[in-house]
């Protein structure tokens, strides 16, 4: 089965062909992505409107290029999937659109896919890939959540942060420094240099039990308001230490809660993923306490990490294996929950 995924929740439009045999591993024959990052480079975020438009502009020639790296075209595809939400509504809209206008064009089965799933999911494009059930962690820009994945298809959500994501707190603490946009790889980058000690910053819901499973990135953010108020933006040494400090805290909290949550519910696998899933400490702490806790954990690769057209493919080839499939009347749908 040859499947083309789209993916346009945000602000990266990409597409791309995954073939698979039986919808629980899969292989990318092309992976497009066209991202937006000078579009919304000054303005500090995503602008949701200027996204839509950007997507409109490029949505057909990256999958004209995935098709073409595919070695494929449209009436060599056995399914297309499309990402429905969560994410902008008019981003969504245009990847929706186009997905039902090619499968009705040539007759293609689609399928439209929950974007967290996507992530879920993708690593399923790894040679190692792990089957269920395990512990997923989905830490991006838009979303922190912890999911218990019974089987593929099956998921009962176990935490989530209660205000900002941790990928939005590296960007606004990076916006903060003045770093470019997005800040992530610029703190992660700067952050190799610094001492992850050198300022003690709070890692939130440390005591609330009732939340065990749940995030809080808002206070960590405000602390390094304040200290940047207090002492002003470091240069050199300084900035890497603050950026190394701030960090830790981060991957501390998301490391923890992962592991406590892979051992509440007993399982012995952690897939952690998403954008944040990149950062090199993240990785490093994430392999070091699943080590010591004997919890398999599988890393996609990077790319795969970020918003991407192959996950989704994967994410769709899955369920038209199951015998899924979309009508007409799909539309986006921004507030899906997984």
């Amino acid at each position: 089965m040859r499947v083309l995924g789209l993916e346009t929740s945000c602000d990266e439009t990409a597409a791309a062909v995954v073939e698979t045999a039986d919808g629980l591993r899969g292989s990318v024959l092309a992976d497009v992505v066209h991202t937006q990052h000078e579009v919304h480079e000054k303005w500090g975020g995503v602008v949701p409107e200027l996204a839509s438009r950007d997507h409109l502009q490029r949505v057909l020639p990256v999958v004209d290029e995935a098709l073409r790296k595919g070695g494929c075209d449209l009436g060599q595809l056995d399914g297309i999937s499309v990402t429905r939400g969560p994410g902008l509504l008019g981003a969504l809209l245009v990847g929706v659109q186009i997905g039902k206008s090619l499968a009705a064009a040539r007759g293609v089965p689609l399928v439209g896919v929950n974007h967290l799933e996507g992530h879920l999911l993708a690593v399923l494009l790894s040679q190692d890939a792990p089957a269920p059930p395990w512990v997923g962690l989905v830490v991006s820009g838009g979303h922190t959540s912890l999911y218990e994945v019974r089987a593929l298809g099956d998921y009962r959500a176990l935490g989530h942060t209660l205000d900002d994501a941790a990928g939005e707190a590296f960007d606004k603490v990076a916006k903060l420094l003045g770093l470019p946009y997005p800040g992530g790889a610029h703190i992660d980058r700067l952050a190799r240099g610094g001492d992850p000690t050198a300022i003690a910053f709070p890692r939130g819901l440390s005591r609330r039990s009732r939340a065990a499973f749940d995030f809080s990135f808002s206070g960590l953010k405000t602390a390094v308001l304040l200290h940047v108020r207090e002492n002003g933006v470091p240069a050199g040494q300084g900035l890497s230490d603050l950026c190394a400090s701030f960090q830790e805290a981060v991957c501390d909290a998301l490391t923890q809660r992962a592991v406590r949550a892979a051992r509440h519910a007993r399982l012995e696998a952690m897939v952690i993923c998403g954008g944040v899933a990149a950062n090199s400490r993240l990785r490093a702490l994430a392999k070091e306490r699943c080590a010591a806790e004997g919890i398999a954990l599988h890393l996609p690769e990077p790319r795969l990490c970020t918003d991407n057209g192959a996950m989704i493919a994967m994410a769709g080839a899955h369920r038209l294996h199951r015998g899924e499939r979309a009508d007409a009347a799909m539309s986006a749908e921004p507030g899906w929950r997984l």
